[in-house]
Order: C-alpha cells, then structure tokens, then sequence
C-alpha cells in the first residue's frame, strides 16, 4: 500500500478528484457533504493498473481548517497538490506547499483541474514556478477535469509513477504512530487511524501510548476496511487498543515502540524560510498529526531553541513545521539537530552552542553524538534515532576516556602524596570525582594507556606504593635490624608501639613491601614464610609447636600465629590431634 495526502486551496476540487478515482465519498460527515467543503481529513482508497493500492488523505483547503490540514499531511510521504485552471495559484495555495515545503514533503504529483472550464497553462506556469521553489520541485503535471473525466486516466498513470518512486520504508523501524482520529465502537472498544509511516503493527503487540505514558495492547487492527493480523508500513491502519478510554486519547497523540523513544520538551532546530530572530517568540510546532505551543529562543540566523509545552517523542533528523496559531502561512520549517541539548546557564554558552550547531546537519550520527556528549548509554543513542558506534550499555568518547584517565591518574597520586598511610581511593569516589554516571564506566576509564599503573580491587583505587614518610622509614629500619639478626623474633605491641608503629602505618608498610603481617601486631620481614618453610620441612613430620617454636628460635606467641598463616596458604596442616606438617616445599 501507497498512502497519498491530497493539498490545494478550498475548492479547487481535491475531493472530486478522490470520488473520481476511488469511486467512495471521503466526506465523513454530513455537515461537509451539505456544504461541499471539506472539514476535517477524508479517507478513500483504489487499487491502480499494476495492482498496487493507494490511499488517500483528503485534507481541507480551508485557511480555516489548517491544523486539520497539518494533522493529514504530518506522517504522509508523498503529495496530489491540487491547483484550479479557471483560479489558478491562490492563497492556501501558498499555505499547503510552505507547509509540505517545511515538513521536507519531496515527492509530489501537480494535478490542475477543471481543465473544461479554462485554459490550464497559466495556472500550470505560476504553480511549477511555485513548487520549483520547495521540496516538490520539478513534479510532474497532470491535466484533469474531476466533471468530465478527462485526463483521469493519465492521473491513474502518474499516480502509478509517482508511489514506485518513493523510498521503501524500513518495516523493522521503531513505530510511531500519529493518531489523526480517536473513538469508540461497542463491542470492541477504542480505536484510533493513523498511517504508520515505519516499522509493523501485529495483533497482540504492545506499545506506549504517548499521552498517559502507560502500555496498552493491540486488540486488534483493520487496513482499507479489512481485518488483518499485521500492517507494514506505509499503510493507512484502524488500530483497536485494549486498556484505554476513547477520551483519554485523540488527535495528536501518539503510540510508541516501547523503551525506543525519548520524550523531550527541549529541542535545538535548524530553521529554514525565516530567520531565526524574526520569529515570534511564541508559535505552535505541528509535527505528524500533533501541534504543541513552543517558545522560541533565537541562537544564531538560522539556528534556535525550542521550548516545549508538551513533551513528545522526537529523533535528530525530524522535520516540523512552525507556525501561528490562526496565521495564515508557516513561519518557518525546523529540521531537529539535537533533542537533549545542553543546558545555556553560563555566559557565552548561546553563542558557542550556536558555533555547535553549525557543525551539524540533522543527520544522525552516533560517533559525533558520542564526542559531544563524551558519556551517554547506547539506549539513549538508539532513541535519538543514532547508530551507537561501540558495544556496551554505557559508551565513552576514547578521546574523553584518555582524558579521563589522565585525570584519575593525577587524583590517586595527589592523594598518595597527601595521605601516604592510606590504602588508595575508594572507587566510588573517584567516580564521583571524575563525575561517571555509572559505576561500571570505571574499569572502561582504567583500560586507557594513561591508567596503566592503576590498579582496582577490593573496591579501592591504587596508584602502586606510595613513598614512606621520613619518620616510619626509621622505624622500619629499626625492625628489619633486629629482624635480620632473629628472623622470627617477631616485636611486641609495646615495642612497635614505642616506635610509633600502629595499624595504619603497619598496613603501609606492608603495601610498600617493607613488612609481612602474619597477624594484627605481628610482623616479620618480607620472605620470612618461605624462610619459616625450610626450618621447618627439617623436623620429623607430623611435628608439635614446641618442635616448631624451637626450630624458628620465637616464642609461642609467634610460632602460634605463624603456623596458622601458613595453613592459610596451604603451606602446612593442621592435623586433628594439634601437630602439623609441611603440605609442600618449594626452595
């Protein structure tokens, strides 16, 4: 299925056309068929020569009736513009083509009719002087008498040409739905009608809808008036919700891909057919079928800030359409360049975020999202409609990584050099200094060339021994002496503490490689197990503690301690009748 939206001023025959080729009346209501004027959107469809289906959108010409209109035209990819021979080009002529010119509407069909009642080539002129001037140019013309029949014929054909000309839309894409009509049937419930633009709506699937925020699921579906179990896009669909109230959504809602959006009330845009601090600093933003009141906030000629009053699910590369509420043209078009810009709270930040801007071009780029952004979850790329460009939930820009780590490196040596005594960092202050979001982007910082002497373990951050102090180096000195002369003459509490060795310094010495703690208040010289190892594979096995204090020349108090380090190790057993043996000995 192809899906048409119809454009053109009031009266100039776009739904004569439609009855013509559809043979159905897309005048929905009564008032509009009484009055011949086209109020709100119209919906008709026909199968062409080759067996392809189109649909059509009837919109209103009516300056009037212009959101209804932008509701119509919003989600459509392709345009029947719609020009009388005996009026010619007119006011919501210009209104309809600003419009798709401002939406990036780039495929299009001229039909002029009323081809029996005036020469055509005038009005053929003036309008292909207007559409070579937008996103429609060089469409091709079509003569037409909607009265007489004439030419339909050769509308059939152009249409023909015109939907196999269009891009395949990718039936895998995120769905966002633009509901353009809301209500209730007995019996089944809610049902809105939208055209899917992407993506594949299935019976059963469930999908977010935008107003509420809430789940609902697909009860059931119909495209062109016939059940189906699947729609793909492009295709005009009737989707039956479960679980919400026909009041509680309507015309401008949404429904969504659940998890596959982002819903933001800040937007920076780039403007086209106006300059930027020209606008009104209040407009409405109309984007598939949902207009929402924004304040406009210039940053540079073509460049501005768009405040929100309603959250919608926006992508980088969405074209929308600015305009004044009851003006009677589109003030200008907004391509989005970012929908998670930055905060302007410093000075200068307007006019460098605009030097940003102009560095890009509303395609989107999830390696250049990544640099701007320096950290950000792959999710979070995906939503804004960017390809992530490396593995992983969380992401780093490499350049911001080195950066990252330089910094780390320069905090743990800082601290070293401030609190010798300490056992490094703990990770999660350094995360809150190098301000990571997650913990889980630490072990990706530590991976750059910069952090190579960085290590993490137990929940703390080292920078490899810190120098010791001047006064706990003479202490030490003291120790290893008489350590060296009686290996396992292990000092006493009141010893270390006369050499004003506590826990903490004790602890230090030991990261240094200065000391082996066999327990708290007991210390040995490094090396000191492996030299208690060989005195002891000495003794008849299985041997008694005496035999191993004797061995060792200490006290019961160090061979005690010792004995139980080294089963620790694996080193020696303790067997169940209180002696011990030696498991292996390597010299």
């Amino acid at each position: 299925m192809h899906v048409v939206a119809t454009a053109g001023h009031v009266d100039h025959g776009k739904s004569t056309l439609v009855r013509a080729l559809t043979g159905m009346e897309p005048d929905r209501w009564s008032e509009e068929r009484r009055r011949g004027l086209t109020i709100d959107l119209g919906f008709a469809w026909t199968t062409l020569a080759d067996g392809c289906t189109v649909a059509f959108v009837d919109v209103p010409g009516h300056q009037r009736f212009v959101p209804n209109m932008l509701a119509g035209i919003g989600p459509v990819p392709a345009v029947l513009f719609v020009v009388a021979a005996d009026e010619g080009w007119m006011p919501q002529s210009t209104e309809h083509l600003d419009a798709l010119d401002a939406l990036g509407v780039r495929h299009g069909l001229l039909a002029v009719t009323r081809c029996d009642l005036a020469d055509p080539e005038p009005a053929i002129a003036e309008a292909r002087d207007r559409l070579n001037q937008s996103s429609l140019a060089h469409s091709p013309v079509v003569r037409v008498s909607g009265a007489t029949g004439a030419g339909l014929d050769g509308l059939r054909a152009a249409l023909d040409e015109l939907v196999h000309r269009l891009p395949a839309p990718n039936p895998d894409a995120d769905v966002r739905l633009w509901v353009d009509r809301s209500f209730s049937i007995r019996g089944a419930g809610t049902v809105v009608t939208a055209t899917l633009a992407a993506g594949t709506l299935r019976t059963g699937m469930r999908l977010r809808l935008g107003s509420s925020g809430r789940e609902v699921a697909i009860r059931g579906m119909q495209s062109l008036g016939s059940p189906v179990p699947e729609a793909r896009a492009v295709s005009r669909v009737a989707v039956n919700l479960r679980g919400v109230e026909a009041a509680e959504t309507g015309r401008g809602d949404v429904l969504l891909s659940p998890g596959r959006w982002l819903d933001t009330d800040l937007v920076d845009v780039r403007l086209s057919g106006s300059v930027a601090k020209e606008l009104p600093r209040e407009l409405a933003l109309h984007i598939g079928s949902a207009s929402v009141p924004v304040r406009v906030r210039p940053l540079d000629v073509d460049t501005a800030r768009l405040a929100l009053r309603a959250p919608l699910p926006l992508r980088i590369g969405d074209r929308a359409l600015l305009r004044e509420s009851g003006g009677r043209q589109a003030r200008a078009g907004a391509l989005v360049l970012d929908v998670r810009p930055p905060e302007l709270d410093r000075r200068g930040a307007a006019q460098r975020r605009a030097l940003e801007l102009a560095t890009m071009d509303g395609r989107p780029d999830g390696a250049a999202e990544l640099r701007r952004r320096r950290v950000v979850r792959a999710d979070e790329l995906r939503a804004m409609g960017a390809v992530p460009p490396a593995e992983g939930d969380w992401l780093i820009d490499p350049a911001h990584r080195d950066q990252l780590a330089a910094q780390l490196a320069g905090l743990l040596d800082r601290h070293r050099r401030e609190h010798p005594l300490e056992d490094g960092v703990p990770a999660e202050m350094a995360r809150r200094a190098l301000d990571l979001p997650d913990p889980d982007l630490l072990p990706v910082v530590l991976a750059a060339p910069a952090a190579s002497g960085i290590s993490l373990d137990g929940g703390r951050l080292r920078l490899g021994p810190a120098p010791l102090p001047e006064p706990l180096s003479r202490a030490l000195g003291t120790v290893r002496d008489k350590l060296t002369a009686h290996p396992f003459e292990a000092p006493t509490a009141d010893e270390l503490a006369e050499l004003g060795l506590g826990e903490k310094e004790l602890a230090a010495a030991e990261r240094a490689g200065e000391l082996l703690r066999i327990a708290p208040g007991i210390v040995l010289l490094p090396g000191a197990d492996r030299h208690a190892i060989d005195q002891l594979s000495g003794l008849p096995a299985p041997f008694t503690v005496s035999q191993a204090r004797r061995a060792l020349g200490t006290t019961r108090r160090v061979a005690v301690v010792l004995l139980e380090f080294l089963a620790r190790r694996g080193r020696t057993r303790r067997l169940p009748d209180g002696t011990h043996q030696v498991v292996s000995h390597t010299r």
